[in-house]
């Protein structure tokens, strides 16, 4: 399988780049923002997502191994496909899925194009056991080799919790769900060790800030 793609952009299209490897076309499909950074004539390296299908085999290209491990997991949940993935890429970072899913936060999540309430439930509530598939160091997606120990120290870890349970409660008091999470985010940068209420105050002057 086609792990990763380094060559040339000769073309973009509303869905999918052909990138040129030594002479070589290969087409790929990304999300909008992912090819948008792409520019005909200059090079490109992406993460590829090899999908084979009876009746067709599609590769899909991202900017990260992170995004790419994201976009495979997604797919783990029943009724979500390919296009469902991509589209949930597009609105949440991988670090923003982590986060939607620990607070729950179903409106975030059905933001993406063609996935309403009832699959975003089922999302948010399949990710939950996966949620240590999802959380790093810096509280993005991290590789399959080192899955397995994040899984099993993420749920016990005082600082991904505090950021879920800050995020929760700002949503609880009617901030909008990704917002609320970029806040928390930058918040906790400028806090050591910190607990959910001091995320929560120095979160909500980020807020009025904005």
């Amino acid at each position: 399988m086609i792990g990763r793609l380094k060559g040339v952009v000769i073309s973009l299209a509303e869905e999918t780049a052909i990138i040129d490897v030594n002479g070589v076309g290969y087409e790929i499909y990304a999300a909008p923002r992912v090819l948008q950074g792409l520019i005909p004539g200059d090079e490109a390296t992406l993460s590829i997502e090899t999908l084979v299908r009876e009746d067709l085999i599609r590769l899909f290209g991202f900017p990260s191994e992170n995004e790419r491990q994201a976009f495979r997991l997604l797919q783990s949940v029943q009724g979500v496909g390919a296009k469902h993935a991509l589209g949930l890429l597009q609105v949440l970072t991988p670090s923003e899925l982590y986060d939607a899913v620990t607070a729950e936060d179903v409106t975030a999540v059905s933001r993406a194009h063609g996935v309403g309430k009832k699959l975003a439930q089922r999302i948010v509530t399949e990710l939950q056991s996966k949620a240590g598939a999802l959380a790093g160091a810096s509280g993005e997606v991290i590789t399959m080799a080192a899955r397995k120990k994040v899984a099993a120290a993420a749920p016990s870890d005082p600082a991904l919790s505090a950021k879920a349970d800050a995020v929760s409660a700002l949503a609880n008091l009617g901030y909008d769900g990704v917002e609320a999470r970029r806040a928390v985010a930058r918040a906790a940068e400028g806090i050591h060790a910190p607990g959910v209420e001091a995320l929560i105050k120095a979160a909500l002057k980020e807020l009025a800030a904005a």
